[in-house]
């Protein structure tokens, strides 16, 4: 491969080789659980933990983010974000409860890029597990905004916020184009 086209970075799932330690993101309790809890979690199939390394340096973590399967009540859902999901009174998601960059290369897109890439591996296994869209749990304002920002729709009277697997098979389209 010529290396002006050889990717920078990967995703892939957290291994014990990864140095979570040096993570920092700012916000205490989502470094904490990488440092602490993801193993586990891992281990225990509680939800899949992905890390962003950068393929010159592996075992360096950059970012990371979660993915796990839960069902959701149909009437939590606006009417509107409703269009292309099944009519059962629970429809599953997958779920998107930790994204995170290190501090040091926040602002610089790279949250968009996992995004992107957290929402492709959602996509990638949605017929796996059936589920028709990704929720997100937004800790605050800015996270809200981000993911709005990024075609989600918020869930009334919540820091929660869905889409639909269609919208993202739509989005992954036009971005090949």
């Amino acid at each position: 491969m010529n290396p002006e086209h050889e990717p920078l970075y990967r995703v892939e799932l957290l291994r014990e080789d990864h140095e979570r330690e040096q993570f920092s993101c700012g916000v205490a309790g989502v470094d904490a659980y990488l440092h602490a809890q993801a193993l586990e979690d891992m281990r225990s199939k509680s939800c899949a933990v992905f890390v962003l390394v950068p393929v010159r340096a592996p075992a360096d973590v950059l970012g990371y983010f979660t993915l796990c399967a839960r069902g959701l009540a149909q009437g939590t859902i606006r009417k509107g974000a409703r269009k292309h999901l099944p009519r059962y009174p629970e429809v599953s998601a997958i779920v998107i409860e930790r994204l995170a960059i290190k501090k040091m290369i926040q602002r610089t897109r790279t949250g968009e890029m996992l995004l992107a890439m957290a929402l492709a591996k959602a996509h990638e296994n949605a017929a796996l597990v059936g589920a028709p869209m990704v929720l997100a749990e937004a800790l605050d304002e800015n996270g809200t905004a981000f993911y709005v920002e990024h075609g989600f729709v918020k869930l009334p009277d919540s820091m929660r916020l869905v889409i639909s697997m269609r919208s993202i098979e739509l989005s992954m389209r036009s971005a090949a184009r």
